[in-house]
């Protein structure tokens, strides 16, 4: 199987996994392939859209079910809540929007909210719309890279193997990178008690 096919057939499926939580590189990723015709950017905005709104209703609900308990295992993320209750009161269920673009906030974002008691009609409503806005945003972004590359580079197809090698690299490299900052983290924290 070249790599056409490979993305062909399970790019939409690594989209929906890479979606669920965090989602970012795989984004811009899925923009450049839709860009080369490998997948269509439609299926590619409404897979992404979907799967991250799933991934922070799930966030959201563990918040408002267990959130003593999370907040006592993570105390970054305890550390967070006073500024997601500040923004809360501030901008209102807009902020539902907003933290999925909001570094650090990804994750804790929805959980910290459930925490806060919002309804969760009204965090779907809102997380409905920020997932479209964020799945359509990246894979945008990710589609004018992929012009910007066949620009510069030319045929890319003598290319794009190489650069979707490095690209996921890059992903990859940089997903490494961030779990160990965010182990050495935690042990330094840990081991200070």
């Amino acid at each position: 199987m070249n790599l056409p096919e490979l993305i062909a057939t399970y790019g939409y499926w690594a989209v929906a996994l890479g979606c669920l939580l965090e989602g970012e590189t795989v984004l811009l990723l899925a923009g450049f392939a839709a860009h080369r015709g490998y997948l269509a950017w439609p299926a590619v905005v409404a897979v992404a859209a979907a799967a991250g709104f799933v991934g922070d209703l799930g966030c959201f609900l563990l918040g408002r079910r267990h959130a003593p308990q999370l907040l006592a295992r993570w105390p970054r993320m305890a550390a967070r809540r006073e500024q997601v209750d500040r923004w809360l009161a501030r901008h209102g269920a807009w902020v539902v929007v907003a933290v999925r673009f909001v570094y650090g906030f990804r994750i804790a974002g929805p959980v910290l909210i459930g925490a806060s008691g919002m309804r969760w009609q009204r965090f779907a409503l809102f997380n409905a719309l920020g997932a479209v806005v964020w799945a359509a945003l990246l894979t945008g972004i990710g589609w004018v890279f992929g012009e910007a590359a066949q620009a510069l580079l030319g045929e890319l197809r003598h290319y794009e193997g190489v650069l979707v090698v490095l690209l996921l690299a890059v992903a990859v490299g940089y997903a490494g990178w961030m779990r160990g900052r965010r182990a050495r983290a935690s042990q330094a924290k840990g081991g200070g008690g």
